[in-house]
């Protein structure tokens, strides 16, 4: 395995970094990627990928979670201590739900098992990219009296904190970016986890129970039966011109 950076021939897209300590794996994550328009570094340990994240800037991470030494999940934990919310996929040969669980609530954006296709890691790739600017940008999001800082990852609920799971944050951040419009089960699925087709639409009713839960009376969510879910405060009008 060539380590190292690879730019695309055509402007890139940005830079993935991946981190995967096998060559033959790495190599085809990265010429697929390449051909997609993304300039590629390669790293095969933890603690190398982790030590170039400052120098590259990477706009997505194709991380391995069984790396020797420091494994994937050491790796996002330490990241995300650094308050760096780089996009970060996993891609494990293991399936086991609490590794899933573990892996998303640390603040990784998606899960993919070996053996899959290389174009869906670039379909992957490319959605977590695409995700509404909400949970990427600096700013302070605010519908009624429910406030999200995007920078920090706070959330206040009527002047108060409210811990949320890295999943939650990312439902709410979508939802109040833009106030008043009602999204779908799949919708939601697919801007969110990136992968309407792979996961049962009741994830999304489970997490926004949990929001609401955690929310309280400020709680901003509604819900259009048979429609989906939207985000506004409760004297605002619903798309009958109700107030709510």
């Amino acid at each position: 395995m060539e380590q190292g950076t690879d730019l695309a021939p055509a402007q890139t897209r940005g830079l993935v970094l991946i981190v995967e300590d096998d060559g033959a794996i790495a190599d085809v994550q990265r010429m697929y990627l390449r051909r997609a328009g993304f300039g590629v570094h390669v790293e095969a340990s933890g603690e190398s990928g982790l030590a170039m994240i400052r120098s590259l800037r990477p706009v997505a991470i194709v991380l391995d979670v069984g790396l020797p030494g420091m494994d994937g999940i050491e790796f996002c934990r330490r990241l995300r201590a650094q308050d760096d919310w780089t996009p970060i996929i996993f891609v494990t040969a293991r399936d086991e739900e609490v590794d899933k669980i573990l892996g998303l609530e640390l603040g990784a954006d998606d899960y993919m098992t070996k053996p899959f296709s290389p174009r869906e890691l670039v379909t992957r790739v490319k959605t977590v990219l695409r995700r509404g600017p909400a949970h990427r940008s600096s700013g302070v999001l605010r519908v009624g009296s429910v406030s999200l800082d995007t920078e920090n990852r706070t959330v206040d609920a009527d002047g108060r904190p409210v811990e949320l799971t890295a999943r939650e944050f990312d439902v709410l951040a979508y939802l109040l970016a833009y106030p008043g419009r009602v999204f779908s089960r799949e919708q939601l699925l697919s801007a969110v986890w990136g992968q309407a087709s792979y996961t049962p639409g009741r994830t999304v009713d489970v997490q926004i129970a949990a929001l609401r839960s955690k929310l309280g009376p400020a709680s901003p969510i509604h819900t259009l039966r048979g429609v989906g879910y939207t985000a506004r405060s409760l004297h605002a009008p619903d798309g009958h011109g109700r107030q709510l």
